[in-house]
């Protein structure tokens, strides 16, 4: 009995792994998309999320029975309730993804972004998928360390999203509003998929600890995963 209940809340993990790589590559391929004017891609992402809101539903009903039948308590009981609120950043990470390539649907066949900001648009979309990425280790590996890192790693997209705005705010921009808007929403979209990225991160940390992630310092992150030096050594 017990080895079965192990095996839903691995079960569980498994399922937040999985949503964590597909809204990383549904983010990617609809900056692609988005970049190329590529419609067809862009009706995938779309179409794709449909298997993000699925592991969602499948894994919040796995939750609620585990809570139903097991009432797990102590370090279970936060990993069925961590797992939870993970799902839901994740499902809204596969929200923002399609966000992108629906904006990209709309201006087919022309890219919503001109030329002079297709770079900036194209790091913050490799940048979100690089964040979901090391989200989706931190998950395997439930490594406090490499979570506490995504705070600083979200400090880049970030700086990405003012330089968008510094280029909205020029007065020589030429791009005329409907391009301002949607070059707008899209960096709120990237900024919004990091955020939510960091958030798995600072929840795994809560998992692993039992304390919020701003309340560790790198001793304690170290002395979480046994590379803390012993005193008196």
């Amino acid at each position: 009995m017990r080895d079965a209940y192990h095996e839903e809340l691995d079960s569980i993990s498994d399922s937040l792994v999985e949503m964590a790589r597909l809204v990383g590559s549904a983010v990617g391929r609809a900056t692609t998309s988005m970049l190329d004017a590529d419609l067809k891609l862009a009706e995938s992402v779309i179409a794709a999320d449909e298997k993000v809101d699925d592991l969602q539903r499948d894994l919040e009903t796995k939750a609620i029975q585990l809570l139903a039948r097991q009432q797990p308590v102590a370090t279970d009981l936060r990993i069925v309730v961590t797992s939870l609120r993970m799902s839901a950043d994740l499902e809204r990470s596969g929200d923002l993804a399609q966000h992108v390539a629906k904006v990209a649907r709309l201006r087919f066949p022309d890219s919503p972004v001109p030329r002079d900001l297709q770079a900036t648009l194209l790091e913050m979309g490799q940048l979100a998928q690089r964040l979901m990425a090391k989200a989706a280790e931190v998950i395997i590996t439930k490594d406090v360390d490499l979570a506490l890192q995504l705070e600083q790693d979200d400090d880049a997209m970030d700086d990405l999203h003012r330089t968008l705005f510094q280029h909205l705010m020029d007065d020589r921009w030429k791009h005329g509003i409907e391009t301002a808007v949607d070059v707008t929403l899209l960096g709120r979209y990237y900024e919004r998929f990091a955020d939510h990225a960091v958030s798995v991160a600072r929840r795994v940390v809560y998992l692993v600890t039992g304390d919020y992630a701003d309340e560790i310092d790198p001793a304690m992150a170290a002395a979480a995963d046994g590379t803390a030096p012993v005193e008196g050594a």
